[in-house]
């Protein structure tokens, strides 16, 4: 039996995490929300270096897809009337993020990813610490 990439194993684990996601979810603040999708960015970011490190080209993509859809999410969910300057500066770091994501998939280089990663790891630091 093959665990491959698009196994039934794979089809088990990925149900698996989708009802793990759904569950946190579920009854969730809007500030734990954006904290999960901050947990989940920062892991589809570190499995696509690994993928790309390992040469699995498939798994790094539906990563860097992922990745992708949460940054457009954030940055969609920003509140420009209220967050001023600060939502201005967010839109500005996700953007940059997608697109260090998008050019690190395109030639495979994982460390543009890492460096989105680093950009982000501030903001997912700084969100933990206000929740």
């Amino acid at each position: 039996m093959s665990h491959g990439y698009g196994s039934p194993m794979n089809g088990a684990k990925l149900r698996y995490q989708t009802v793990d996601v759904d569950s946190r979810v579920e009854g969730a603040s809007p500030h734990r929300l954006i904290g999960i999708l901050f947990e989940e960015l920062m892991k589809a970011l570190e499995i696509m270096t690994a993928a790309q490190r390992a040469g699995m080209t498939a798994k790094a993509i539906d990563k860097q897809a992922r990745a992708s859809n949460i940054l457009l999410a954030l940055e969609t969910s920003l509140d420009y009337r209220n967050g001023g300057e600060i939502a201005v500066n967010l839109a500005k770091i996700y953007r940059e993020a997608r697109r260090l994501v998008r050019l690190g998939g395109r030639d495979n280089q994982p460390e543009l990813v890492d460096r989105a990663r680093s950009y982000l790891a501030e903001i997912v630091e700084a969100w933990e610490a206000i929740g």
